[in-house]
């Protein structure tokens, strides 16, 4: 494929978002943050995508690189750099689907966050992941602070942006930060496995639960609102399918009604 913005491609519940500038390893410009967000507002309005899996194109990369992070050329133009950028991890944390990223090669910078960003995470096995926001003397911002702090834990964040030194795979698995490893061969149909057991959940109630998740990690918990939402919940027709199937030693067929 030739190098794009990010292209869209929604299929049978499933939207996956492909980051598509191999050749220059699949770096961000600042055009392809806004067509980020336009994707992600064109998923949350279609309500029959209940899974987004975020991947990049590879092709013709000496060793596989998701993404190197944001082109800091763009720091030059008006109104861009971190505070554009921000606008992106945000949207994607924000999701309605359950968010899968397909990280199909090394990750550095922001694009970091943009993982982190997403509920679940396939890697391959001898990827690398770096943060050198300090290397380039520049402070993050502050949700992408938060979500590493939220998710790495302040010892493995701080070792992150004080050091820049490069985590492995398997250093990220000991953190959680993966649900899976796979080889190159045997990735996609990881991701693959993943979305199909989301798929499997009750769409209404997975979707609020992940918001419900996010809001506690973010510290804005609310019983009430929680309380509201789990008795929303038992008030569905998936629940009643739930209930019966069940019952009936079957597997549920959900319509997130």
């Amino acid at each position: 494929m030739d190098s794009s913005p990010p292209l869209l491609h929604c299929h049978e519940g499933v939207a996956t978002i492909t980051l598509n500038r191999p050749a220059q390893r699949n770096r961000l410009e600042n055009g392809d943050l806004q067509v980020l967000l336009q994707h992600v507002a064109q998923i949350n309005e279609d309500l029959d995508m209940r899974v987004v899996v975020l991947t990049a194109n590879t092709q013709g990369q000496p060793k596989p690189v998701f993404c190197a992070g944001y082109d800091i050329g763009g720091f030059a133009e008006p109104g861009q750099g971190s505070t554009a950028f921000e606008k992106v991890p945000e949207a994607l944390a924000q999701l309605r689907p359950i968010s899968i990223c397909a990280l199909n090669g090394s990750v550095y910078g922001g694009a970091t966050d943009m993982v982190l960003a997403c509920d679940l995470r396939v890697g391959l096995k001898d990827l690398e992941w770096r943060m050198p926001a300090a290397a380039l003397g520049l402070h993050y911002y502050p949700s992408g602070l938060l979500r590493y702090v939220n998710q790495f834990g302040v010892a493995a964040a701080k070792r992150a942006f004080l050091t820049a030194k490069v985590f492995s795979g398997t250093e990220l698995q000991n953190l959680g930060m993966l649900d899976c490893m796979e080889d190159a061969d045997s990735l996609q149909s990881g991701v693959n496995q993943l979305a199909h057991e989301v798929l499997n959940m009750a769409p209404i109630a997975v979707q609020a639960t992940k918001r419900s998740l996010n809001e506690i990690a973010a510290g804005q918990y609310n019983a009430a609102v929680l309380r509201e939402r789990e008795m929303a919940s038992t008030r569905t027709e998936d629940f009643a399918e739930g209930l019966k199937a069940f019952a009936e030693r079957r597997k549920p067929v959900f319509k997130g009604r």
